[in-house]
């Protein structure tokens, strides 16, 4: 099928609708800004790869889908996490480790999880997502439920097979899957270019005869425009592919040393900022004035500090429990130790050649 242009918007945007995708790409901006302040400090550890640059992306395409949807994600995803409704304390603290933090504290900065609002991760592997978005959709669709999995990746998953599988079981059954490809042009680290024989990443839904397309995502209004289009064609009855071309203002991680692009690139690219460019369009077509500009800072600023406040003062999890839910006792165990069957280790002992 042929790719779908990206729609334009002619209506005139609404003041409540302009208030509230400014605010999420603001609150997600200060989050993560504060997360490189505080990872820099000391009190978020492992890894950290950041959403500076790409917020109209999450906020643009989370809009399009339900509660009852689901959503599958990346390591680079707290932004999909506070759009999707997850309290930004809950996912401060589960950088912080704390044991009320959205995992539990167990799983950090990559693994934020919520069952109830349907956000199956935050996966660590590159492309690890895309399977469980497929196994999703499967099973909504076995129990009739009218969903849609939405599954976040970036360009790099595309060289995975995991990418193909996926894309070829959810055409072959038809799966409600709506693609979504962060498309920040460098992977971990690689050039666009360097890695795919083919750049057009939303061409490569024509093998599977999945229809799809590619949006500028710098740009809010048509990222959001662009996702209902696509959603509104999976609930009719099969997958997606929304190719979404953005770029990071950040290293891949807190720990990239940053020597695949030139510092000019990404200056160039802060040109397009998408807080920036939706604040001067609202400005032009007075939609909004400085004063609400200025009102929704010192909001996203307030509900950030109240995020840290409640990640430093929550608790850690008890050592006691440091092996819950991973190892379960087996009958008969007689010795204290987790997930040890005394009377099966002696016999397998036995067994054991001798030397």
């Amino acid at each position: 099928m042929n790719a779908l242009e990206t729609p334009r918007r002619a209506a005139p945007i609404d003041r409540q609708h302009a208030l509230d995708l400014l605010y999420e790409m603001k609150r997600i901006r200060r989050f993560e800004e504060k997360c490189a302040e505080l990872y820099s400090a000391g009190h978020i550890r492992g890894f950290l790869h950041l959403y500076i640059g790409e917020e109209a992306v999450a906020v643009g395409a989370l809009r399009a889908l339900t509660p009852d949807d689901a959503v599958v994600s990346t390591y680079r995803e707290h932004g999909h996490a506070l759009v999707r409704g997850v309290p930004a304390g809950a996912v401060m603290a589960e950088m912080y480790g704390k044991a009320n933090g959205c995992s539990r504290g167990r799983g950090g900065s990559m693994h934020l999880f919520d069952a109830g609002r349907r956000l199956y991760g935050g996966n660590a592997i590159v492309g690890g997502g895309l399977p469980l978005a497929a196994g999703l959709a499967l099973a909504d669709r076995m129990q009739n439920r009218p969903v849609v999995t939405a599954c976040f990746f970036g360009d790099g998953a595309v060289a995975e097979g995991e990418f193909h599988e996926s894309m070829n079981l959810a055409a072959l059954w038809k799966l409600p899957v709506l693609f979504l490809c962060e498309n920040n042009r460098y992977a971990m680290g690689t050039a666009l270019e360097r890695h795919q024989a083919q750049t057009d990443i939303q061409a490569k839904a024509a093998g599977y005869g999945v229809p799809a397309a590619a949006v500028d995502g710098m740009d809010v209004l048509a990222v959001e425009e662009a996702a209902r289009t696509a959603v509104s064609i999976v609930r009719a009855g099969g997958p997606f592919l929304l190719e979404a071309r953005t770029y990071r203002f950040r290293a891949h991680s807190m720990y990239d040393a940053e020597l695949y692009r030139p510092k000019e690139e990404v200056e160039q690219w802060k040109q397009r900022d998408p807080i920036r460019l939706f604040e001067t369009r609202l400005l032009a077509e007075a939609i909004l004035t400085p004063e609400d500009i200025a009102a929704l800072e010192v909001r996203a600023a307030a509900d950030v500090a109240e995020a840290v406040a409640f990640a430093e003062a929550g608790p850690w999890e008890p050592v006691e429990d440091l092996t819950r839910d991973v190892y379960t006792p087996r009958a008969g165990d007689s010795s204290g130790r987790p997930g040890l069957n005394t009377a099966a280790a002696s016999d397998a002992d036995k067994r054991r050649p001798r030397p």
